[in-house]
């Protein structure tokens, strides 16, 4: 194996984290112009038109087992439609990006404990110790979003409900594909869990009264979720989930917000507190204790 193969398996975890980041970006950007189905349906549609001539161009092959397609086509309901579905449609309904950041961000617990409980797999205690300083690192970076937001930023019945909702899926998801899905290659995979994410996603956007109104911030969220968050960063949580261990993986999630934090930072000068740096500091301690291979 090369030298800058290895680099590059080394780089995808940072990689994913700085493109995952960005998620929350987009919606500020996309989220006052349109609706969060109709926003998603067309996001997934073009993704799959930007997947299609790249596997005709590369020869791949497509997945020739129905039960892989199967497979494939439930991890894209979960983790496409079930996850982003939740969190914009949270978000929409008037929650605060800090809310909603912590009630996702207790997927790395809610899959260890799945793992150590049903899974058959270990999570040792060094692991859960990293999973419990990363939550408590994460609370301490979102804690200065907690109303920050004023009326529009307040946790209701039906936006918890989207969020927990959000929160299952991509747990769900996760563990579904980690045990489930063969490798195979990630841009018919991708193809095939869009495509699934799309069935389910656009009837609920045909029933949603609101219009989109394209103007400039929209056009650029859009391009920026096509190519960088379902080209890029959904191939990239592909891959990682295909090869790491599930615990692993999904604290890595944990690094999002702080990331988002510091991309907020530069690009709407939003204010880096001390509780910030210290929970971001706690969050990449936690998560180091989690990925770190055992002696």
């Amino acid at each position: 194996m090369s030298a800058g193969h290895n680099a590059w398996l080394r780089a995808m975890p940072w990689v994913f984290v700085l493109i995952w980041s960005t998620g929350f970006i987009v919606a500020r950007y996309g989220m006052p112009h349109a609706p969060p189905m109709s926003f998603l349906a067309v996001r997934y549609a073009l993704s799959i038109l930007c997947f299609l001539p790249w596997i005709v161009l590369a020869g791949v092959r497509w997945p020739s087992d129905r039960r892989q397609a199967f497979h494939l086509a439930v991890t894209g309901v979960l983790m496409h439609a079930g996850y982003l579905g939740g969190v914009w449609a949270a978000v929409k309904a008037g929650m605060g990006s800090g809310l909603s950041s912590l009630i996702v961000g207790i997927q790395p617990v809610l899959t260890a404990i799945w793992l150590t409980s049903v899974g058959g797999h270990h999570v040792s205690r060094r692991q859960w110790l990293g999973l419990l300083l990363g939550f408590a690192g994460l609370v301490l970076v979102v804690s200065r979003k907690f109303g920050a937001g004023g009326p529009g930023d307040s946790a209701n019945w039906l936006n918890l409900a989207y969020a927990v909702m959000a929160l299952f899926a991509i747990t769900a998801g996760t563990l579904y594909q980690k045990r489930f899905v063969q490798p195979c290659d990630v841009r018919t995979a991708n193809t095939v869990q869009l495509a699934a994410a799309l069935v389910v996603t656009l009837p609920l956007a045909l029933l949603e009264s609101e219009a989109m109104r394209w103007n400039a911030e929209l056009a650029g969220a859009m391009a920026w979720s096509v190519l960088g968050l379902t080209l890029g960063g959904s191939s990239l949580l592909y891959m990682l989930i295909q090869r790491g261990a599930a615990a692993s993986v999904t604290s890595l999630m944990y690094l999002v917000p702080p990331c988002t934090a510091l991309i907020a930072w530069v690009l709407f000068a939003e204010p880096i507190t001390a509780t910030t740096i210290a929970g971001t500091a706690l969050t990449a301690f936690g998560v180091s204790l989690v990925v770190r291979p055992a002696r």
